[in-house]
């Protein structure tokens, strides 16, 4: 028997997961509307805690003013980055000429930024509370406690960062790092999850091994991280012809874009082709039975959902709707993956024939 207080974990960290999801699809939303900087400080916005809607709210040289705090604060960053051996990427931040640009007032820009920080800030909360509940495990389960402030440790970092991508003005290899801690959060909060809600279940029955499908799942979770990473990549260098063109020939872009394109299309057949064959691992070994069937099934949906989003974009000039699916899609295929690598590798709920 689970609990009370161990419940109200589990149903928090779902609830979590989702939240965490949601930031992800905000973030997604941003990015493919050019909405990035449309607050051009952190963590008010425009100075305010409730943005402006006219620019007429604005003092008149509020261009060149966010640009000296945006410059101010990437020299401390550059020093930072000097005292732990990074020199060149130092170098290339101060010598970064976009960063200087001033952003002009857009209404609906800087309401879509507003909107993705606030689904930031209650992803926070619920990872604050998260910490806080994590104590029913103290007798239990001690490493969900400490995951649980690793997690809360790597949100405000992750907050941090954030602001490190809008003084950069989105700087390529900082939004990079910005997904990948993402992906490392959510990776805790299923861990969590799954091991705080099978905590308790009767271990001659639900323990086992399976060598061959957690090995193959761990491998074609790696590809799909490595495609999450080439889509970001891909994704940056869109921006940059972007605005080179200035904004300009939209049914070009793609083609513009280089071999990194190439790159994340044919990775994408390896990623298809892995997760049909854990499919059909999962059928041949579960017959019809248990979650991680369903999970299976889920991840075969999220895939369909994930190939007709990038043919959406390859072929309908990158619409902003199909951006945002992509990489909220991308990231589910990864939760659902890990989550079903962590049932595989320890657990099932139903006993075995």
């Amino acid at each position: 028997m689970i609990a009370k207080s161990e419940n109200r974990f589990i149903r928090l960290n779902f609830i979590s997961i989702v939240v965490t999801l949601l930031v992800i699809l905000a973030g997604g939303i941003v990015r493919s509307t050019g909405s990035g900087m449309g607050c051009p400080d952190w963590p008010k916005c425009f100075d305010q805690y409730i943005p402006p809607t006219s620019v007429s709210q604005l003092p008149a040289n509020y261009k060149e003013k966010y640009v000296a705090q945006r410059l101010a604060k990437n020299e401390r960053f550059a020093k930072t980055l000097e005292k732990i051996g990074k020199a060149d990427l130092a170098d290339s931040i101060r010598h970064d000429t976009s960063i200087a640009q001033p952003e002009a007032f857009n209404v609906a820009n800087t309401w879509t930024e507003y909107a993705n920080r606030l689904v930031g800030v209650v992803a926070g909360f619920c990872l604050i509370l998260l910490v806080i509940y994590s104590f029913s495990f103290k007798k239990s389960a001690k490493r969900i406690i400490v995951l649980s402030i690793l997690n809360l440790l790597l949100i405000g970092f992750q907050g941090w960062l954030g602001a490190i991508v809008v003084s950069t003005n989105l700087t390529q290899w900082v939004v990079t790092a910005h997904m990948l801690i993402a992906l490392v959060i959510l990776g805790i909060l299923i861990y969590t999850y799954n091991y705080a809600k099978m905590l308790h279940k009767d271990r001659s029955v639900i323990m086992y091994r399976i060598l061959w499908l957690k090995g193959f799942l761990a491998f074609t979770i790696i590809v799909t991280i490595i495609q999450i990473i080439l889509g970001t990549e891909v994704r940056e260098s869109i921006d940059a012809v972007a605005k080179s063109l200035q904004f300009n020939g939209r049914n070009t872009w793609v083609g513009r874009v280089g071999s990194i394109f190439s790159y994340h299309r044919d990775l994408a057949i390896l990623v298809t082709v892995c997760n049909f064959i854990v499919y059909k691992m999962v059928i041949d070994r579960f017959s019809g039975k248990g979650w991680p069937l369903l999970t299976a099934n889920y991840i075969m949906i999220t895939l369909v959902v994930q190939i007709a989003s990038g043919f959406l974009l390859s072929y309908l000039s990158l619409p902003p709707y199909a951006q945002a699916i992509h990489i909220l899609f991308a990231t589910v295929l990864f939760s659902l993956q890990y989550y079903l690598y962590l049932l595989v590798y320890r657990t099932a709920t139903y006993k075995p024939n």
